[in-house]
């Protein structure tokens, strides 16, 4: 019931154009991503909101796995997790898919789960999408600009941390150092 009803009042609370672009500044560079409001509303408010309350900045990409993704925006650089909004409504059944430059929510194997972490592919990666009854990981946009930085983090070695669970952790920290709204 939260849910919903926080998903209700987000609606209300962030006016957003049909073509919101985000600029994500890290110490590899920059990308441009431009969210899909159409058809992942509730996914693309929630990002929305931790850009506009700056929780992202100072978060790392802490997993990456060439060939498949580049996750962030939960964790600092001492691998400390982030405090996240209440989770969103699962919007994978929205028939947009997980392909080469998308960025969609992360969460458990709970389909309802995806608070502030994201990610985005490296390719096509369609078995993330919802099938049927079975529910997927929801894309809510597209890297438009500088998907050679995503690129780039992949050509840093990972390592695994152990004492946290942790795998695929650049050993080079990947850092959000700014994200803001693009303005028209």
């Amino acid at each position: 019931m939260h849910r919903y009803l926080f998903a209700l009042l987000l609606s209300f609370a962030l006016p957003v154009s049909a073509a919101t672009q985000v600029l994500v500044t890290t110490n590899l560079g920059e990308l441009t991503v431009q969210l899909d409001e159409k058809n992942a509303p509730l996914s693309s408010q929630n990002f929305l909101r931790y850009v506009e309350d700056g929780s992202y900045v100072g978060t790392i990409f802490h997993r990456i796995i060439p060939g498949f993704m580049a996750q962030g925006g939960g964790f600092d650089k001492d691998l400390q997790r982030r405090p996240s909004y209440e989770p969103i409504k699962n919007e994978s059944a929205n028939g947009v898919s997980n392909a080469r430059a998308t960025i969609a929510m992360a969460r458990t194997q709970d389909p309802d789960s995806a608070t502030r972490q994201f990610y985005i592919n490296y390719q096509n990666n369609s078995f993330l999408d919802a099938q049927g009854s079975r529910p997927g990981y929801a894309v809510f946009g597209k890297v438009v600009k500088g998907f050679s930085v995503i690129e780039k983090m992949a050509e840093i070695p990972t390592t695994t941390i152990r004492s946290m669970g942790m795998k695929d952790v650049p050993q080079q920290p990947i850092v959000i150092k700014a994200i803001t709204i693009i303005k028209e």
